[in-house]
């Protein structure tokens, strides 16, 4: 087990050694407007929430982890920590984004309630920039693709009040392994 949890930990640690910085936020916010899939989240969603890094690493067993900020009509509101463990094939490390859109005050109010989780049948969309990169959950939870030139929300929908996309910053990781995400949240 020692064998297993040394790797893992040191690539953790290496994809998770930055903090992100306000212009780190003005920045993943601005890549995901990019997309035209997200146009009518941005327009007509209650409130978001933005992880501009989030490291992910993997030997059978793995982790991800990554800061965020919550926002309420453009506005910062909270902070918030995304956790997640993995158990099953898994070998590698990727560092991406992620934006979590609430539908309506339920969803918000729900997320923004102290320690929340995705459960097994939660999915998020991976977002396919300029460059063709690619990241998404895995195990039990599904992933779909979509173009960054696609004028189409190509089946991105709310599931529960919520809409969870991804873009790929770098790295490589297979993994076929079960999953689950909680997330923290503190009011400014």
């Amino acid at each position: 087990m020692k064998k297993v949890l040394i790797p893992l930990i040191t690539i953790f640690t290496l994809l998770i050694g930055f903090s992100a910085k306000a212009d780190d936020y003005s920045k993943t916010i601005s890549n995901f407007k990019s997309s035209p899939v997200t146009a009518d989240f941005f327009n007509n969603a209650y409130g978001y929430a933005v992880y501009p890094n989030i490291g992910k690493g993997g030997v059978g067993i793995g982790a991800a982890h990554g800061s965020g900020l919550v926002y309420l009509d453009n506005e910062k509101v909270g902070e918030s920590k995304m956790t997640q463990l993995s158990i099953g094939f898994q070998l590698g490390g990727q560092v991406y984004s992620q934006i979590i859109f609430f539908q309506d005050k339920r969803s918000f109010d729900e997320f923004t309630a102290g320690n929340f989780e995705f459960s097994a049948d939660a999915s998020a969309v991976a977002l396919t920039m300029a460059a063709q990169a690619k990241a998404g959950t895995s195990g039990a939870s599904s992933s779909q693709g979509t173009d960054s030139d696609s004028t189409k929300q190509n089946a991105v929908t709310y599931h529960k009040g919520m809409a969870v996309m991804t873009l790929a910053k770098g790295g490589l990781m297979y993994e076929a392994a079960l999953s689950g995400q909680k997330y923290s949240y503190k009011s400014l």
